[in-house]
This record gives structure tokens, sequence and C-alpha cells, in this order.
């Protein structure tokens, strides 16, 4: 969960009725935070928010460096000891290089059952049409249930492109029955990226489908979308210190006519790729001279499914790494801005992401595998953790948020913050967020939206129209 600038000829009795309307509330009454103004007098671009307490300054990550230390918090091998602790202590995250060659019959069915189950709650469709009990028993039956045999066999897949994973192998979109908008679609779980290593347990009816296990995740994807190899190609793949780190928001493969699976390929923040130069393209890939580029070895499906590998270029200039970045305080912040004003994307929708998924994305920058869902994340033991219960210890929390430190992750039921740094005398944190509710002077409720990453303030949040975000803290977490 993004960013802002200057005006000049506009008046300030035209300014301010611009503002006034901006900031109407539903009712048509204008909302002002209490240290107005939120805006800086001297920019072309007017910045207008609703966003409490929030100003100009706060948008650029230069404010919050003067907080945050370049001091490294734990090395590459440190980070690496630190995953392998926590796949061997948390259930939700996966050694997929551990798996059993082979799955009984109730191993497999209990692994599609973790995932594909008829919700408790009625939907609908995106034109509003309920989603009826024929419907749910057309999803049952392309879980293919009936063929999972005594013995089956666990094969291994790596991701060609950037591609969605989900409840049930289909591509319908279902919504909360009493949904106002259609941002949080239902069988969205998440996405795997370009690289990404897969174990695949098993098909839907029509074969269109895999049911794969990534190092966080078990759910369906479109076989379209990964390409089937041999155990050790695919695990080797990125066993490697060679690599290049992605670590801007979203960058991609320079164009080449050749080669369409690897022509301008999206790679998002995160992504490693094996660096590879061989002689036979050390002056010409794809009729370039690549000595601009940085040339890596992507992973391609071919026509029957099975994994090859061909090379492509990255731009020197792109933002990029040859390797991990130093797991700073600083560098958390950086990373974060990067992302700041990309649209909220439920599971990773609309090619953003979510809370959870803009924390893995960081952090997986340094190196750490972290659990997929909040929960998850906030009830492993994975790093130092403060825990709370719910309407208790309101100023202990306080406490602990105003002396939190940059990259600290705050967490709510169903949420999760970054905390920047302390400013006029409150925290402040980062995050990928869908709502917004706070109380007015006058103690009503204004409810706005955000809907992307978004910098603002903790203490004034409200959960709901009776708790804020500090009533419903269950834990702070520290990565380190």
């Amino acid at each position: 969960m993004k960013t802002g600038q200057m005006m000049t000829s506009i008046g300030l009795a035209a300014l301010a009725a611009v503002l006034l309307s901006a900031c109407a509330t539903s009712e048509g009454k204008p909302y002002m935070s209490k240290t107005e103004p939120t805006w800086d007098l001297g920019f072309q671009d007017a910045f207008v928010s609703d966003v409490i307490d929030v100003r100009e300054k706060h948008l650029s990550p230069d404010y919050w460096l003067t907080q945050a230390s370049n001091d490294v918090l734990m090395s590459v091998p440190d980070i690496q000891s630190f995953n392998a602790a926590s796949i061997a202590s948390d259930d939700t995250l996966n050694n997929i290089a551990a798996l059993p060659g082979i799955l009984s019959r109730e191993a497999l069915t209990d692994i599609v059952r973790s995932i594909s189950n008829i919700p408790s709650y009625p939907r609908i469709y995106s034109d509003g049409t309920e989603v009826t009990a024929d419907d749910f028993a057309r999803y049952e039956a392309m879980l293919n249930l009936s063929t999972i045999g005594a013995s089956n066999p666990v094969r291994y897949a790596l991701t060609v492109k950037r591609t969605s994973i989900r409840t049930y192998p289909t591509n319908d979109l279902l919504f909360s029955h009493d949904a106002k908008d259609r941002d949080i679609e239902r069988f969205q779980e998440s996405v795997l990226f370009p690289g990404d290593a897969v174990a695949v347990l098993h098909e839907s009816t029509d074969r269109q489908w895999a049911l794969i296990q990534s190092y966080n995740y078990t759910a369906w994807v479109r076989k379209s979308d990964i390409a089937l190899g041999d155990k050790s190609s695919v695990l080797d793949y990125g066993n490697t210190d060679n690599f290049l780190l992605i670590t801007g928001d979203k960058v991609s493969t320079v164009y080449n006519p050749e080669v369409p699976a690897v022509s301008e390929l999206q790679l998002d923040m995160g992504v490693r790729l094996p660096l590879s130069r061989p002689d036979e393209f050390k002056n010409s890939l794809y009729g370039q001279n690549p000595y601009l580029n940085h040339m890596v070895l992507l992973p391609v499906r071919k026509s029957d499914g099975s994994l090859d590998f061909k090379h492509a270029l990255i731009q020197r200039k792109a933002d990029v790494n040859i390797g991990y970045l130093p797991h700073t305080q600083a560098n958390i912040i950086k990373q974060s801005f990067k992302f700041l004003g990309e649209r909220y994307g439920w599971g990773h929708r609309y090619n953003g992401r979510d809370c959870t998924g803009f924390v893995l994305e960081i952090y997986k920058t340094f190196g750490f595998l972290l659990p997929r869902n909040s929960g998850d994340q906030r009830d492993s033991d994975i790093g130092q953790n403060d825990r709370f219960a719910k309407h208790e210890n309101e100023a202990e929390k306080i406490e602990r948020l105003k002396n939190a430190a940059p990259g600290d992750l705050v967490y709510i039921p169903g949420h999760v913050l970054m905390v920047l740094g302390q400013s006029d005398g409150q925290p402040f944190a980062i995050h990928d967020v869908h709502g917004m509710r706070y109380k007015r002077p006058d103690g009503s409720i204004y409810i706005g939206t955000l809907n992307g990453v978004s910098v603002t303030p903790i203490l004034p949040l409200m959960s709901n129209d009776t708790e804020s975000y500090v009533d419903n803290i269950l834990s702070v977490k520290t990565i380190k």
C-alpha cells in the first residue's frame, strides 16, 4: 500500500473552494484536519487530501530517512539462517524440495481441501447474480477428486509470467453478497512471479489448471503460466549467488522480436533472476548488442508444457541490483516508497498487491521469506513479537508504536501496516489499504477511501465506527 507539489496563479479563495469540494463528505459537509493546512504554498500541483494529519512532507521518503539508520540489521547469511528456521517452525511456509515424491490419496485430498471449500457466506457474480448451489457443484466437479489415486506423483515447475493463483480452478469472479464494489474478489488468493518454483500436485478436470504449492501458498494456477521440468532443473534455477534482483516496483525486459515469451516481460519487486552471459551471446542477442544491458536467464514454456530457458535483457539503467540489498532501516523506507500511490489489489489483483503482498515484496529485496497472509504473518514466531489483546493495554500499545523502528509491522485483524517513524508527536505508517475512517473533531465518523499504498498516521484511524486501529492491534513485529 504511494506520493506528492506548487500553486501558481490560483487565488486563495479559489483554492479554498477546491479544497472544500475535494474534502466534502457524503453528507456534503466539509472536513478539515486539526493540523491544517494540509498543503504548502509555492508548488505547481496543489496537494489536496482528506487523510487526517497527513501533510505534503509526509509523502517524501527523505522526510522519514532522517529517522532511519543505515546500519545493517542482518547479513545475507544471517537472513538465510533466519529463513531456514522460519520454514522449519512455521506451518504456513513450505520447503517444496523436501516434499515426498508420492502423495497418498488422503494427503492429496487434504491439500486440495486446505484451499478449495464451498464458503459458508453467500456470494454473487460481477453483475450481482447469486452464486447458486449448482454453480458451486460445478466448481467442485472441477477439483477432479475422483481421479486421485492411491499414489500421486509430485512434479515440479517454474512460473513463466506473473499469474494469479485461485481458490478454485476457474476464472469466474465471485464477490461477497453485500459487496459495494468489485475490488475484493473472493476466489483470488495471490500471485506467482516469473521464476517462482512450485510443486505441482494435481490437475483440474479440464486439465487447464494445476494445484501448486509454492514456498508460502497452495492454490490453483493456469497450466499455461507454468512450465514443467525435472526437480533438479526447477530447484537449481534460483540456486545461485550470481543473480539480478528487481528492486523497482515493476521492471520489464527489453523488447525483442524473436522470443515473445521473454520480450517486455513484467518483473515485480523481489524477483531474482540468474545472470548469464554466454560467449555466443556476448556481442549480440536477438539482434541487439547487450553491452548496455544485464543478461538474465528466464524460464519459458514449450508447446508441450515442458520447461526451457531463454536469455533476456534488462537495461542497466533499470531499478535493479546485483544480489540482495543491505537490510537497513533506510532501505526499507526507500523500497516502500517505490509503491506509493499504487492501486490496492486484493490478492495482487489489478496488477498491484495488497497489504501483505506489499510487505512481502519489500522484505524479499533483502532475502526474507515470510508467510503470505496477514494472520499467518502475525501469529508466526518469525522475528521479534510484542503481542496484545484487543481492547486492552491501550497505553502500552501507543508506547510501543511511539518507540517502533522504521520497518516494524503492526497487525490488526485482516491488515498490516509498516511503521515509517514519528511526526508531529505521533507514529506514521505506510500501508496498502482499501478503506479509511476516522473521527472528526465533533466525534462523528468520516468514511473515505484510500485504495492504494498510502501514508497515514496510525492513532486516529478506525477499524469501524466503534473500534480504533489501536483497539485492534494484536501484534507489533520486528523482522530481525
